[in-house]
């Protein structure tokens, strides 16, 4: 079930605000469960046991870990959780490279990806590795962390949320006017961004792809790649953390701002930042982090990028995104960092780099890829045709307001009227603004021209 449809909007989230307010707070938790179970039922029927056993068995071992913090209890759960994780999203990738290694037919698995298992298995693996550290108690109570693992906010595409971040709220947490109504604020800006913006620009590029393409054509589509890309995601988190908000849940950001960033080292603090966390959290500091010797640190920097790249997807393109990106990240660390500034050419230097990074993103065929960046390149066809000036006509103030957005153009203009204490009329604006921000929304939806997800495949 898509936050983005008719039935998730007037139908799902209606009845689960009508069942869960109504319902005295000592419950509550049991209602968001068997509505999470039942979101993703919808979407997933075939995987909702896989779920509910991975729920089962890591609050199993998270039990037997705070009595005993068995070291190898610990690599039992690691390795079933990871486990799964490799069956289902990588079995026909590793049998491919390895039949084509071995120059043999490959076979292929009618394996279906269950939706959010990236997600929802790494939410088990940092709670197994907080408890194995000592850093959180055990949840005592199966339902309790079942409602953790399967909250429908951010089950099937992030944010990756810490059991740590939520344990208190999970147990107690305050439902209020304020946060309910800053959580509807968050959904809607987040609705908007997807239906109007990303899937906007999504039918933009794809119809310069169509199109007699040109040197700047190219451009076009990486930077529409881009733009969509990160309007899509940020988008869905927005409308997580939204969500979360309304049922007193303080989920932390997981995008801030990342096309102002003026390195590589910089975007990646403002991107994803979940992810992020993660692999800086479990993978690098275990690994040693820049605790060690070079050859480590370089060995380690490798490592988290190689896994970053794999996390997103079974195909070549997402690993050599990853080393894309540590191959970056490694000049920058031992020479670039001391030249850049946060001054106008860092900024362009890193808009560049990131606009290529998208571009193998999301090419999963090597040679269509291979084929993408020759006319990127190719400076011999700099022209303007008239496919690509009807285009940009069309989609200019599209394009206008998603460039404005990348910023906090919109917010810090807010705070200016502002200047305090909210007055009824600019209250009054702000109703009527995402009023109409989410009649725009439900319209675009009702045309059937939106589009899924861009993370729901990860």
């Amino acid at each position: 079930m898509l936050f983005s449809s008719i039935s998730f909007l007037f139908f799902f989230l209606p009845c689960l605000f009508l069942c869960y307010f109504l319902h005295p707070k000592k419950g509550r938790n049991y209602i968001l469960l068997l509505f999470s179970l039942f979101f993703y039922f919808f979407g997933e029927k075939k995987y909702l046991f896989l779920l509910l056993f991975t729920c089962f068995f890591n609050y199993f071992i998270g039990r037997i870990l705070e009595q005993k913090q068995n070291k190898v209890w610990f690599i039992f759960g690691l390795v079933l959780n990871i486990s799964i994780l490799i069956y289902y999203k990588y079995t026909n990738f590793l049998i491919g490279t390895l039949s084509f290694l071995l120059k043999q037919d490959a076979i292929v698995f009618n394996i279906v990806l269950p939706l959010g298992i990236s997600f929802f298995t790494f939410q088990n693996i940092s709670y197994l590795c907080d408890v194995y550290k000592k850093t959180i108690p055990s949840q005592k109570n199966f339902f309790t962390y079942s409602t953790y693992v399967t909250l429908f906010p951010q089950l099937v595409a992030g944010p990756i949320v810490r059991y740590q971040d939520v344990c208190k709220e999970l147990k107690e947490r305050k439902e209020t006017v304020i946060f309910f109504s800053e959580g509807v604020t968050r959904f809607i800006i987040g609705l908007a961004k997807k239906v109007i913006l990303a899937d906007g620009i999504y039918f933009f590029y794809t119809q310069l792809l169509e199109s007699n393409m040109s040197f700047l054509t190219y451009w076009l589509v990486a930077f529409g790649f881009m733009l969509q890309i990160y309007y899509d995601f940020s988008g869905y988190s927005d409308m997580a953390i939204g969500l979360g908000k309304m049922f007193g849940f303080h989920f932390k950001e997981n995008f801030n701002y990342p096309f102002l960033a003026t390195s590589i080292t910089d975007f990646w603090r403002r991107w994803h930042i979940s992810l992020s966390s993660f692999f800086k959290e479990y993978v690098y500091i275990p690994l040693g982090g820049n605790r060690s010797t070079l050859f480590k640190n370089i060995r380690n920097i490798f490592v988290v990028w190689f896994l970053t790249g794999f996390w997103h997807g079974a195909s070549w393109n997402f690993i050599l995104w990853g080393i894309y990106f540590f191959i970056i990240l490694l000049i920058e660390k031992f020479f670039l960092m001391k030249i850049l500034n946060n001054h106008f050419f860092a900024h362009i230097y890193t808009l560049f780099l990131v606009c290529i990074s998208f571009v193998i993103f999301s090419f999963t065929d090597l040679n269509e890829l291979g084929t993408f960046f020759k006319g990127m390149f190719n400076i011999k066809d700099i022209r303007i045709n008239a496919d690509t000036l009807y285009y940009i006509k069309n989609y200019g103030f599209l394009l206008l307001i998603s460039i404005l957005g990348c910023g906090p153009f919109f917010k810090n203009g807010l705070k200016k009227l502002q200047k305090g204490k909210e007055s009824k009329w600019l209250i009054s604006l702000k109703i009527c603004w995402l009023i109409g921000l989410f009649l725009i929304s439900v319209a675009k939806i009702m045309s059937s021209s939106f589009q899924p997800f861009i993370y729901f495949r990860f």
